[in-house]
C-alpha cells in the first residue's frame, strides 16, 4: 500500500468527538463528490466515490453525527474500478443534513450555490482541521516520502482551491496553488510542513513514519555531504602534491638542488619522499618542524622557481629557432 493510501486509511477511522466537527468533515465530503437531487416529493443527496475509504468515513460521520441510516451500492466503474454511490434512507435525515452543512435554510429552500463550503462551519480551529481532513481524503494525494515530499489537493475550481488554500494558511502553512489542466491544485513541498498538515489532520502514525523516514534522509545526505567533501579534499591535496612533485623533479634535472636554500631543499626531498603526506605532516617531518603556512610558502617558493626555469627554456628554445630562420 502507498504511503498516501495509508494516511487516507488512518483517517477514515478518525472520528472527531465535537458534533460541529463532524459537521465540518461531512460539509467538505459533500461539497467535493455531493450531488443534490431535488424532485417534486423529495429531495434527495447522493455522494459518489471510487474511494473505498471516503464512502466508509461518511457512512461512519453520518451514524456517529445524526444517528442516521446510509445505503451504499457498488457500482461498476471504469475499468476494473469500484464506485460507490452512498444514499440517505429517510427524508428526514436528508434535510437534517442540508440544513447542518448550511446548504438547506430552515424553511427549506435552498441557499444559493457558492461552490465553497459555508464559512460558518469553520469559525473554530478544530474544524478547519476536520475541514482539511475531509478535503484531502476525497480529493488529496502525497507523494511516496522516500523519493520526494510533495503534499496536493486537486479542486475542480479555483474557490475551492483558495478556500482550501485559506485554511491550511491559517496553520501557518505555505500552500501554493497552480493550474494543472483544467484543475487547481493546492499543494506543499516542505518536508517539515507536510509534517504539520499530518498532525492538523490528526494523522499521527502517519506523521512518525514521515518523520522517521525524513531523520534516515538526513542522516543518508549528511553522510554524503562528508564523503563528498572528503573526496574533494583528497584529490585536491592529490592534484597539489602531484604538481609540487612535478615542479621538484623539473628542479631537480635543470638545475640540481645545490642553489636552493637548505630549508627548500629540505622541503622538495621530503615531498619527493613522501607524495601522499599533508602539509602538517611535512612540517612535523623536519629538522625544525614548521606548520601547514610555513610548509605552503616553500612549496610554493619552489613552484615559482621551477615556473621561472620553464620560462627561460621557453626563451632560449625560442631565440634559437629564430636564428636558425
Amino acid at each position: 500500500m502507498s504511503f498516501s493510501k495509508n494516511v487516507k486509511e488512518e483517517l477514515s477511522k478518525h472520528i472527531p468527538q465535537a458534533r460541529h466537527c463532524q459537521i465540518a468533515e461531512i460539509a467538505a465530503i459533500v461539497n467535493l463528490c455531493g450531488k443534490i437531487e431535488v424532485g417534486q416529493k423529495e429531495t434527495q443527496l447522493k455522494i459518489y466515490t471510487d474511494n473505498l475509504t471516503v464512502a466508509r468515513k461518511y457512512f461512519m460521520l453520518i451514524k456517529e453525527t445524526f444517528h442516521g441510516e446510509v445505503a451504499i451500492l457498488n457500482r461498476n466503474g471504469q475499468g476494473n474500478k469500484n464506485s460507490y454511490a452512498l444514499l440517505l434512507k429517510e427524508q428526514k435525515l436528508t434535510d437534517q443534513i442540508l440544513k447542518a452543512i448550511k446548504v438547506m435554510r430552515e424553511d427549506y429552500s435552498f441557499v444559493e450555490p457558492q461552490g465553497v463550503v459555508d464559512r460558518c462551519l469553520l469559525q473554530n480551529t478544530c474544524c478547519k482541521r476536520a475541514f482539511i481532513r475531509g478535503v484531502f481524503l476525497t480529493n488529496g494525494s502525497m507523494s511516496d516520502p522516500e523519493k520526494t515530499y510533495h503534499f496536493e489537493i486537486i479542486m475542480s475550481t479555483e474557490s475551492r482551491a483558495l478556500q482550501i488554500q485559506e485554511v491550511i494558511r491559517s496553520f501557518g502553512i505555505d500552500a501554493k496553488i497552480v493550474i494543472r489542466k483544467k484543475y487547481y491544485v493546492v499543494y506543499v513541498k516542505d518536508g517539515s510542513q507536510i509534517v504539520d498538515i499530518l498532525n492538523i489532520m490528526e494523522a499521527h502514525k502517519a506523521l512518525m513514519d514521515l518523520e522517521n523516514i525524513r531523520i534516515l534522509k538526513e542522516m543518508r545526505n549528511s553522510i554524503n555531504r562528508k564523503v563528498n567533501c572528503e573526496t574533494a579534499n583528497i584529490n585536491k591535496t592529490v592534484t597539489a602534491a602531484t604538481k609540487q612533485i612535478d615542479d621538484i623533479v623539473y628542479i631537480k634535472e635543470q638545475m640540481g638542488f645545490s642553489d636552493l636554500s637548505p630549508g627548500l631543499e629540505e622541503v622538495a626531498l621530503l615531498r619527493m619522499e613522501h607524495p601522499d603526506a599533508s602539509l602538517k605532516e611535512l612540517g612535523e617531518m623536519l629538522s625544525q618542524p614548521l606548520g601547514k603556512s610555513g610548509v605552503n610558502h616553500r612549496l610554493r617558493k619552489l613552484s615559482e622557481i621551477a615556473d621561472r626555469l620553464r620560462e627561460q627554456k621557453e626563451e632560449l628554445e625560442n631565440g634559437k629557432q629564430k636564428n636558425y630562420d
